[in-house]
């Protein structure tokens, strides 16, 4: 046993021991089936209590690095082949994984509850002040770091953009770029895209989707100038773009000077071992806005998005629409940068993960 815990640092005992296990169960220095220390054991060697210890696992059994077995201990349950490869897709139009919001993924009320309890108590009148225009700077630094972690995407704080849901950021993306730009859309695709580009008075068209993405053909032959893909789990296909789909993509962009807007709506919910590379990763000062939402992760109700823009278009933005109020909550926004921060909102990630690999378990067998 050679965890150890500071407690001089911010972060509590059971959150260091929990991340310092979750390491040594993914290195693989325990492996799958292998008895963890007892909670004793860690109490003795690390100085903390044996709830402490007992709080740090229990964390772990949650997520599926570990399980508990009665009168024998805990013992690591991490298997990197329980993973699915992103795009796992068993035939054109089908997936294992499911685009609507089920009590699999709902966020636990009680964690919101006692965040939202914690933010009225601790910021108190700060709740009431309006936001800035970009969104609170406490929740736009959570979403920065998060993205580092999360997809090894290095942006700043004031690159991101928060605002309410995803079809409001599509508006506010028309009016950046120019509604004399034609956008492409995949076909098929979540038909409100479409429809909210229609309503801003913007022309589409749509290309159809491949195994892997949108069609070569016709993404060569359109005269589109910006493209909206969901590179990952597009809705209604299912299809995941392949490494090589997503370079064409950016190659697309910088042929003819367009812009992507990726939409990255179902990403977090993966089963996979590694997430994937965003688009927005491979081409980060060039020619992708990011689009994301808390909504499938956290609750339908919770209509908050973010979107990040390359660098390059920040003076464009500001001198363009940075005037624009932020139309999500002050409330809201401290209790999802609180949720992050606390990494209580990843947490929740790994048990839906979790549930998903078992599922798929039950399945094969």
């Amino acid at each position: 046993m050679k965890d150890s815990v500071d407690k001089t640092k911010k972060e509590p005992s059971y959150i260091q021991l929990y991340e310092q296990l979750k390491k040594d169960i993914v290195k693989g220095n325990y492996r799958y089936g292998a008895r963890l220390p007892s909670k004793r054991l860690i109490s003795e060697e690390t100085g903390v209590s044996v709830i402490t210890a007992e709080h740090a696992y229990s964390i772990l059994c949650d997520e599926g690095y570990a399980e508990a077995r009665s009168r024998r201990g805990y013992f690591a349950v991490y298997r990197e082949t329980d993973f699915l490869s992103v795009g796992e897709v068993s035939s054109y139009g089908k997936s294992v994984q499911s685009n609507h919001h089920t009590p699999e993924n709902t966020f636990p009320f009680s964690v919101l509850a006692k965040t939202m309890r914690r933010i009225i108590t601790e910021e108190r009148e700060n709740i009431m002040i309006k936001s800035p225009n970009r969104g609170c700077t406490e929740l736009r630094e959570a979403i920065s770091t998060y993205l580092a972690r999360a997809n090894g995407m290095s942006v700043l704080p004031e690159q991101i953009i928060i605002g309410s849901g995803a079809e409001y950021l599509y508006t506010l993306i028309v009016q950046l770029l120019g509604r004399e730009n034609v956008f492409g859309t995949e076909n098929p695709s979540y038909d409100k895209i479409k429809r909210v580009y229609g309503a801003c008075g913007v022309e589409c068209r749509q290309l159809r989707m491949g195994s892997d993405g949108i069609v070569t053909e016709d993404l060569k032959s359109t005269d589109a100038t910006v493209l909206h893909v969901t590179p990952f789990n597009s809705f209604p296909s299912n299809v995941t773009a392949s490494a090589s789909k997503k370079k064409e993509y950016l190659l697309w962009a910088k042929e003819r000077g367009g812009y992507i807007v990726e939409d990255n709506f179902d990403s977090e919910l993966t089963v996979s071992s590694k997430a994937e590379d965003t688009l927005f990763s491979l081409d980060p000062d060039g020619s992708v806005i990011y689009v994301n939402t808390f909504s499938k992760t956290l609750a339908p109700s919770m209509r908050v998005g973010y979107m990040v823009l390359p660098r390059r278009l920040l003076e464009e933005f500001d001198a363009k629409i940075g005037f624009y109020s932020c139309t999500v909550p002050v409330f809201e926004q401290y209790t999802i940068a609180e949720l992050i921060n606390s990494g209580d909102f990843e947490r929740h990630i790994n048990r839906v993960r979790r549930e998903r690999r078992k599922n798929r378990s039950k399945t094969k067998s």
